[in-house]
């Protein structure tokens, strides 16, 4: 998880993210918009999950206490890890990689 300036990233940046995923195995590569202030239990996903956060913000806690995450940051949740998603008052929109096989 690498947290960054908060800064929107560029459409340069993006591409970059998008290759990076590719490189590292990452099968299904997705853009999301989830709505402002949802809240999303404690769960797991049966796929690794690598994120760039494009707009809004979200409190991620993967059981070692929440952390929030803002434009141009990244953050990673491996398949199976119990976590749970609280989305900001403006939503939140992402660039997510999905990697269903295991490396």
């Amino acid at each position: 998880m690498t947290p960054t300036t908060n800064a929107a990233p560029t459409q340069a940046e993006r591409q970059a993210f998008e290759a990076r995923l590719r490189a590292e195995g990452y099968d299904e590569i997705l853009t999301k918009t989830l709505a402002p202030n949802a809240v999303i239990p404690d769960h797991t996903h049966p796929f690794d999950v690598l994120a760039l956060v494009l707009e809004g913000e979200a409190t991620i806690d993967c059981g070692q206490g929440p952390r929030t995450y803002r434009p141009g940051d990244m953050l990673e949740v491996a398949r199976d890890v119990v976590h749970s998603e609280h989305y900001g008052p403006n939503g939140y929109t992402f660039i997510v990689g999905r990697r269903h096989a295991p490396r």
